[in-house]
């Protein structure tokens, strides 16, 4: 394992530009922590940014105490690696339709399964807020 008190390499960036799942927690809930699975995006200024409805127990938890974690392994089937993000995070009202938008299309088939795509439309039509996540400790794992 190796840690870094503060960046996303480049080698982590690659690895989290892929579709996989991001397995969330917030402080100030319940113990143990109870991770939930989320699409997730790296963003070139070395942050992490999710999406989520404004009233949802996870922001409400954030908005008491800003720190969270996402942990990204890769699927089964490929070498042993994970990555780990924790920091403090900021809750954002801009542009979580837009993240939302990018991620459906990076982890659903938009153009030839048109259920998915009446999924994104249904997305779209609600309240979103963007949760992003500022690294404070990076940690890593390949094998």
């Amino acid at each position: 394992m190796n840690t870094d008190a503060t960046s996303l390499t480049t080698q982590d960036l690659e690895f989290l530009r892929r579709p996989l799942y991001g397995f969330l927690s917030v402080a100030g809930g319940p113990l143990p922590p109870q991770p939930r699975p989320v699409w997730f995006e790296a963003t070139a200024e070395g942050t992490i940014q999710l999406f989520t409805g404004p009233d949802t127990l996870k922001v409400r938890r954030l908005r008491r105490d800003p720190r969270a974690s996402i942990v990204v392994a890769a699927p089964v089937g490929e070498r042993e690696r994970w990555l780990s993000v924790a920091g403090r995070t900021t809750v954002e009202t801009d542009g979580a339709h837009d993240l939302a938008a990018r991620l459906a299309a990076r982890y659903w088939d938009l153009d030839d399964d048109p259920a998915r795509a009446e999924d994104l439309a249904g997305i779209l039509a609600e309240d979103w807020v963007r949760v992003v996540i500022h690294p404070e400790t990076v940690s890593r794992y390949a094998f």
